[in-house]
């Protein structure tokens, strides 16, 4: 038995994230971190402003406060479950599972935008990890699609809300 049965080719990981959610390291412990935040600073101290709000409750007309509290109630309690259901499907990309012969979910690459010759470094992720303002592309944003698949040096254009782009792959890695 040689090594190909560890390593899961393309076909294989293809497969498996179609059932799951695959989230860099990073990734993971970022939503970690807000999970944690949201189950033990934010559930209790929206608790504690409920009973407060119900207390003051028979004093005010009409009780503003504890809507909003009850609607950011909801909005956590949301985000708790969503957090849940991402963890529950998630898989924790190894390393050497980001392919970099191409660009796959966890790829950095490093693109040329062709029009303004400008030269800038993104990792292609999951939705649920996406976070442009930080050069983490969505796989399912214009980007994002017309990166995944494509090979160092091809050129890729796409739509995006200012207009078409056309970018040059220069380099991909982990």
């Amino acid at each position: 038995m040689g090594m190909s049965n560890i390593v899961m080719n393309e076909a294989e990981l293809m497969a498996e994230s179609q059932g799951g959610i695959l989230l860099t390291a990073a990734g993971y412990k970022k939503l970690q971190a807000e999970l944690d935040h949201l189950t033990a600073v934010k559930r209790p101290e929206i608790a504690d402003r409920i009973r407060e709000s119900q207390q003051h409750g028979e004093f005010s007309e009409d009780n503003n406060e504890l809507d909003e509290v009850k609607f950011e109630q909801a909005m956590v309690e949301n985000r708790i479950a969503e957090l849940k259901t991402i963890f529950g499907n998630a898989h924790v990309l190894d390393e050497s599972q980001i392919p970099t012969d191409r660009v796959g979910i966890g790829s950095q690459v490093k693109v040329r935008d062709l029009q303004y010759d400008d030269e800038f470094q993104v990792r292609v992720v999951m939705s649920v990890e996406a976070d442009p303002a930080n050069d983490l592309i969505s796989n399912e944003s214009p980007m994002g699609m017309a990166l995944l698949g494509h090979a160092d040096s091809s050129e890729v254009a796409f739509d995006a809300p200012e207009g078409k782009k056309r970018y040059q792959i220069l380099a991909i890695s982990r």
